[in-house]
């Protein structure tokens, strides 16, 4: 049964009919199914589409989002610093997931209210929600296979050389069970970066995502010795890091591009949004102390 409907409703993930099927949802000829009941065709299928119990949120908040871009199948939210993406451990407002559902009720209907992918509470930048569950599905498909461009800018410690490129499986650290790391046996993880400023002690670097894991940049970076700037978990030296006077107060990575096929028309669209003050501020730090470095170099 959940293959055959798979087939006849590929706007539905399978994992989606299954649940559907487990909530008594599916019924065949006015009776509940089975994920493995046969069919033989002629069966009469009705499906009720309802969200999990789990994924049911009724805490909509008026929260100020910064919308980019939407239509009736997406939205592409610019991501403040200090935002958490939706509730969790700790977080059970004042999130992101809570300011979609009061400018988008609908979306209560719609599993994680329609968010896809993630960034992190202190990464600024792009992020793009489904407001129905075909495009959910879709972006979701889209990601899976690779076809969802996001590009980074990020600033990092050390002086980089030349453009490259990171292939490192990531997996959760075997000891500190909340941090990421490079492991043998993780999961695929590519990262591109190419070098867009290069400072005194600094570098401005254009990261492109080929794989989506958990803190992959910060985790590549730090894997080849170029820890973000501001990183409190995966830079150890981010309290000799002064800057102006003070330290920058979160991983200095901000999401910058996002590219995707339209869900409904398959045209493809792309959208950008500049860094936000404290990152431009930083970079401002950045090129006085490069200024004072060659000056302090022309001296001797």
């Amino acid at each position: 049964m959940d293959v055959t409907l798979s087939a006849l409703l590929p706007d539905y993930s399978r994992s989606r009919i299954q649940d559907w099927i487990r909530q008594k949802e599916v019924k065949s000829n006015g009776q509940p199914v089975t994920a493995k009941q046969r069919v033989s065709g002629g069966e009469r299928i009705e499906i009720i589409l309802v969200p999990h119990p789990s994924e049911q949120l009724t805490s909509a908040e008026d929260i100020a989002l910064d919308v980019v871009f939407e239509d009736d199948s997406l939205l592409v939210v610019n991501k403040p610093a200090g935002l958490v993406v939706h509730p969790g451990s700790g977080n059970w407002q004042g999130t992101m997931m809570n300011g979609l559902l009061h400018h988008a009720p609908a979306l209560a209907q719609i599993p994680r209210a329609g968010i896809v992918h993630r960034l992190d509470k202190d990464t600024s930048g792009l992020l793009v929600v489904a407001k129905t569950l075909p495009a959910q599905t879709a972006l979701v498909r889209q990601l899976q296979a690779r076809r969802v461009k996001r590009q980074y800018l990020a600033v990092v410690e050390g002086r980089v050389v030349c453009d490259g490129r990171v292939d490192a499986p990531i997996g959760r650290h075997p000891v500190q069970r909340t941090l990421m790391s490079v492991q043998g046996n993780g999961k695929e993880a590519i990262t591109h970066y190419a070098v867009e400023q290069q400072f005194a002690r600094h570098a401005l670097l254009r990261c492109t995502l080929e794989t989506g894991r958990t803190h992959q940049i910060r985790v590549h970076m730090q894997h080849i010795g170029h820890p973000l700037v501001g990183d409190s978990t995966y830079n150890r030296r981010r309290a000799q890091v002064l800057l102006c006077g003070e330290p920058f107060s979160r991983q200095a990575l901000h999401a910058t591009q996002l590219g995707l096929l339209h869900p409904v028309t398959g045209e493809p669209m792309q959208w950008q949004c500049h860094p936000p003050a404290d990152f431009l501020g930083l970079l401002h730090c950045l090129s006085i102390l490069q200024e004072r470095t060659h000056g302090e170099l022309d001296i001797s």
